[in-house]
């Protein structure tokens, strides 16, 4: 497995360490997801997500390349700007959801899923008939997500940026922990507030020490990735590998709002993607809430009242803060509206839950 500039450090603090896309990372430490969970709530957590892939285009053709290959339009972004954005495939699935950074008008930065960083990069180079200039840093890069309502205070112990000025998507390159060019990310997957710091792996235990020594008194916590799907989950957010794939297209997922279908933007499946949005889709994605006790789980059937399966949960948890059970999967259209009740086959137990719409605890 391949190891992240954290990883002797998780072990030395018990976590339970397994494989994840291929990484020996952290799923929970002592405390155990439950509080990881609600220390990033509350206060303040730490994530290494160190994993995560990254992949500069520069060049005079690296606007147009990324307007081909990814959903979104680029060329609203100036620079400190970040987009969500995916790359569709021809067959009107996704092959993954990503982050684009704007540096200037010729350099970009994505940011991509760990377990689909070879694939990714596969799609970027067999796609690039324009010449952009690619690059895969993903070795080369560490990252740390800091989350919570107390974040923004700790490190703002570390830098004098002027962190509360570094609005929502977007980002500022600088000092942070007396370490210069700092990417500091004002993004997050928890819906909790807080940043993303990226910077080179041999800095890598400076600015975690640095983070915890700051967080000291708003009793810092270094969290796993249980928690951090519980707290995606509870925001609605989108998992991939688990509601978005190589079959689901972004027009059912959602993502309606990533897929711009604006002039010169011809990139990849468009036509198809835009005769979904136009015609309809034959499944949505949906959020819902259990109203019998019970937890929702990947793969299970989705039924109605009749008992006939009428899609499938692709995430589902028992929520931290709810205390309830939670998820999302696709469904007929028919059965999308919120307030609907459907039903759960939780290994022959038929128990009901409700359509409702993410996200599932208020953002912070």
């Amino acid at each position: 497995m391949k190891t992240t500039p954290f990883t002797e450090t998780h072990i030395a603090l018990g976590a339970k360490m397994e494989d994840f896309a291929g990484y020996n990372m952290p799923i929970q430490y002592k405390k155990g997801i439950i509080e990881e969970h609600m220390a990033v709530v509350n206060s303040i957590g730490v994530f290494d997500v160190s994993h995560m892939g990254e992949f500069w285009v520069k060049g005079p053709q690296a606007l147009p390349f990324l307007q081909a290959i990814t959903s979104n339009n680029v060329a609203v972004l100036t620079p400190g700007k970040i987009q969500y954005s995916c790359f569709p495939n021809e067959q009107g699935g996704i092959v993954d959801d990503l982050l684009v950074y704007c540096y200037e008008s010729e350099k970009y930065l994505l940011v991509v899923n760990a377990a689909n960083i070879e694939k990714d990069w596969n799609w970027c180079v067999s796609h690039n008939e324009l010449g952009a200039q690619l690059e895969n840093s993903s070795d080369r890069m560490a990252q740390l997500a800091i989350q919570g309502p107390n974040a923004i205070k700790a490190l703002q112990k570390l830098t004098d940026i002027d962190l509360y000025n570094i609005p929502y998507y977007t980002f500022v390159v600088g000092e942070m922990a007396n370490i210069p060019n700092i990417i500091i990310s004002n993004t997050g997957y928890t819906g909790a507030g807080g940043f993303e710091l990226y910077f080179y792996p041999e800095v890598a235990i400076k600015i975690w020490n640095a983070i915890f020594e700051a967080g000291a008194e708003f009793d810092i916590q270094p969290v796993g990735l249980g928690a951090r799907d519980t707290l995606r989950l509870e925001m609605g957010f989108c998992l991939y590998g688990h509601d978005l794939n190589d079959t689901t297209s972004p027009i059912e997922a959602g993502l309606g709002w990533i897929t711009k279908f604006v002039d010169g933007k011809n990139f990849i499946n468009r036509v198809a993607l835009e005769k979904q949005k136009n015609e309809g889709v034959v499944r949505k994605l949906v959020g819902f809430k259990m109203i019998d006790r019970g937890i929702p789980r990947q793969h299970y059937a989705l039924l109605n009242a009749e008992g006939d399966q009428i899609g499938e949960v692709t995430s589902g948890t028992m929520s931290p803060v709810l205390k309830q059970g939670i998820g999302m999967g696709y469904v007929k259209p028919e059965y999308s509206k919120v307030g609907t009740e459907i039903y759960i086959d939780n290994r022959g137990r038929k128990l009901k839950a409700e359509v409702v719409k993410p996200p599932f605890r208020p953002k912070n």
